[in-house]
């Protein structure tokens, strides 16, 4: 699952109510109840709360409200008489608060980090394990072990499920379980580098279904700055030495799973906090992912796949590697989410396109791939395009939502 699978984050807009006050409150004596996060034991990390950007998740009237109502006197007064009787007590102030930015870099460190971490542990599975059907099964099972540890303790409260609910999350899922496996086999195929170069490609996917099936109008310039990114894409796959149909065609459909995912994102509306719907969904897509890996490569497995990985690498290594692969996955995502919800959506811009270098370029010192001058060249300018789509795309949406406040 990529980042994109989180790359929006969903803020709740707190809409204030104005309640009337007791006749025996004085008045002036009112202050503000800040509004509760929706959903109730939301996944906290750092203090924040968890948004995956998979689901556009509905405000609930009843809690994005800010209510004013009044505020009781002091008890009674301190020992002494001092004067600060009745004052309200100043809450002490936190290391997350004071050093914001330095929060956020931490996230910004991490959220790459485990990205990158995911990406080799992976590629160097591939190596001597090719099963990518079985793998992409693997990431999203220790995902879901994990949420069901997370469920168990209580952190968070598992949320019911209905039918309605259910109905709506099946067709996000069946997307994201595609774009998942479809992203592994072409891990699998080429080089890392190569298959992240095909991925830049999914801005302009998104961009021509927003404008083709969901109606939308996308200015020109956001076509105009989609224009590097194909033709550098296609310099760097004519001359990539890695480069197979295989590894091509999965990267191409992964975009477009991903990009229809996010339309089915923007008609699945839930008040369930998002990070069970997370483990909802991460919970159909491993049971969409299991008959295709076992209808494709079960009988290889059995076999011969299993006893040459353990005989090249050992058992131990095997299992460990399967499961590290697997918890990098799961919280690279999160770590996502919550780096992009911190900041603006230019910033949000930078991110990605920064984490897309990162990877690439890791992986190509990491794994010795040799690379054509053609192929790099193709790859920088791929990356300016999503870089200027990026940019470009987040000055609309800071400038639409500075019309609508006005």
């Amino acid at each position: 699952m990529e980042s994109r699978l989180l790359s929006r984050a969903t803020a709740f807009a707190a809409v204030p109510h104005v309640r009337r006050s007791a006749s025996r409150e004085g008045p002036g004596n009112a202050c503000v109840v800040p509004a509760r996060p929706m959903g109730e034991g939301g996944n906290l990390i750092w203090g924040r709360q968890l948004r995956p950007a998979l689901l556009l998740l509905h405000e609930s009237s009843a809690t994005r409200r800010e209510i004013l109502r009044p505020c009781r006197a002091a008890a009674s007064s301190p020992a002494g008489g001092s004067d600060s009787a009745g004052e309200a007590k100043v809450a002490p102030v936190g290391f997350i608060q004071k050093y914001p930015a330095l929060v956020t870099g931490f996230f910004f460190f991490m959220w790459y980090f485990l990205n990158v971490i995911f990406n080799i542990i992976n590629k160097k599975i591939y190596n001597y394990f090719p099963y990518p059907y079985f793998v992409s099964v693997v990431h999203l099972l220790v995902g879901v072990v994990y949420c069901l540890i997370s469920w168990a303790v209580g952190l968070p409260k598992r949320a019911p499920i209905d039918s309605n609910l259910l109905k709506v999350l099946i067709p996000v899922a069946v997307c994201h379980a595609l774009g998942h496996v479809t992203s592994n086999v072409s891990f699998a195929a080429v080089a890392v580098s190569f298959t992240h170069t095909i991925k830049a490609l999914e801005p302009f996917f998104n961009a021509a279904a927003s404008q083709f099936i969901l109606g939308q109008s996308i200015p020109f310039t956001l076509w105009l700055s989609l224009a590097p990114v194909v033709i550098g894409v296609s310099m760097a796959s004519l001359t990539e030495l890695s480069f197979n149909w295989t590894g091509f065609i999965s990267a191409m459909i992964s975009n477009i799973s991903f990009t229809y995912r996010s339309i089915y994102s923007k008609k699945a509306m839930t008040d369930m906090d998002s990070t069970n719907v997370y483990a909802y969904i991460s919970i159909i897509a491993l049971i969409v992912c299991i008959p295709p890996a076992l209808i494709i490569e079960g009988p290889q497995l059995i076999k011969h796949g299993f006893n040459d990985a353990i005989a090249k690498v050992g058992l131990v290594k095997f299992v460990t590697d399967l499961f590290w692969v697997g918890l990098f996955y799961h919280l690279y995502n999160q770590l996502a989410t919550n780096t992009l919800e911190r900041v603006a959506p230019l910033t949000h811009a930078v991110g990605n396109v920064l984490k897309r270098v990162f990877v690439i370029g890791f992986s190509i010192i990491v794994f010795g791939n040799k690379i054509s001058t053609q192929t790099g060249i193709g790859t920088a300018i791929a990356i300016a395009g999503v870089a200027a789509y990026s940019f470009i795309k987040a000055k609309l949406e800071e400038e639409k939502q500075v019309s609508h406040t006005r």
